[in-house]
This record gives C-alpha cells, sequence and structure tokens, in this order.
C-alpha cells in the first residue's frame, strides 16, 4: 500500500519521522493520564515502554540507514538484507518483551502493547496523509 514512501526525498521523510515522534509524544502523555485515571498505575509505565521501545526503535533503524547511505556499504541487496535482519531481531526482543510482560503482570503487558499501537498507528496516518499529499499511489 505504501510504494510511494520510497520515493520520498530525505528532508521529507525526516519531517515525516519528527512529527510522528511529536504526535506520539502527545497522544502517548494523553494515553498515560488516562491509563493513570483508569487502570492500574503499571499499565501507565506499560504505555511508557511501549512508546520508549517504539521511538527508540525508530531511532536505530534511522542510524543504521544514516550509516548504510554515508558509507556507501556494499551492494543494495546485501545492505537491505543487513537492514532487515537487524530490525527483525529488534522486533523480536520487543515481542518477547511483550510477551513476558504479558504473563507476567498483564496491566503492564497491555500498556506496552498500547504505546506499541499508539506509535505504529499515528507513523502509518502520518505516512498515510503524506504520501497522498504528494500525489502518490498513482
Amino acid at each position: 500500500m505504501f510504494e510511494g514512501i520510497q520515493h520520498l526525498d530525505a528532508p521529507v521523510l525526516q519531517k515525516l519521522l519528527r512529527r510522528t515522534v511529536l504526535m506520539t509524544l502527545v497522544v502517548g502523555g494523553i494515553a498515560i493520564i488516562v491509563s493513570l485515571a483508569f487502570a492500574p498505575p503499571l499499565s501507565a509505565v506499560g504505555i511508557l515502554l511501549g512508546l520508549g521501545l517504539a521511538i527508540l526503535n525508530l531511532r536505530f533503524l534511522d542510524a543504521g540507514v544514516a550509516k548504510v547511505e554515508s558509507t556507501g556499504e556494499g551492494s543494495g541487496k546485501v545492505v537491505r538484507r543487513m537492514l532487515r535482519t537487524k530490525t527483525a531481531w529488534r522486533l523480536a526482543l520487543i515481542t518477547v518483551m511483550v510477551v513476558v510482560l504479558l504473563v507476567v503482570y498483564a496491566p503492564l503487558g497491555v500498556g506496552m502493547v498500547v504505546g506499541l499501537v499508539i506509535f505504529q498507528a499515528l507513523f502509518v496516518a502520518n505516512a498515510a496523509r503524506l504520501i497522498f499529499s504528494q500525489g502518490g499511489l498513482s
């Protein structure tokens, strides 16, 4: 669906990522306040963990791409495979953390899932808005 994102310029992508992180912080802050009012307190900690891990994962991905672009490492296939592998390992680690927290203390794990979902929903919404505004998805 989002094939148009690969044709966007680097400054546009940086703006997309910055907007997503800022919106995540605002919406996440609201979610934490709501969680503190209506759910066990550790669910707010879980939301904070989920938001933090999502933003950290994005930063690692951004740094990896920037490193590859600046050094001009290897062929495109090798670079994509390397980035895919590192990203897959980070996502696997995050998934294991969520499952463990869901088993150990469900409100903390559910809060973490909520934080991750908030980030992903905002990223997809911002990317879609940007692509449609640029006339993408022809």
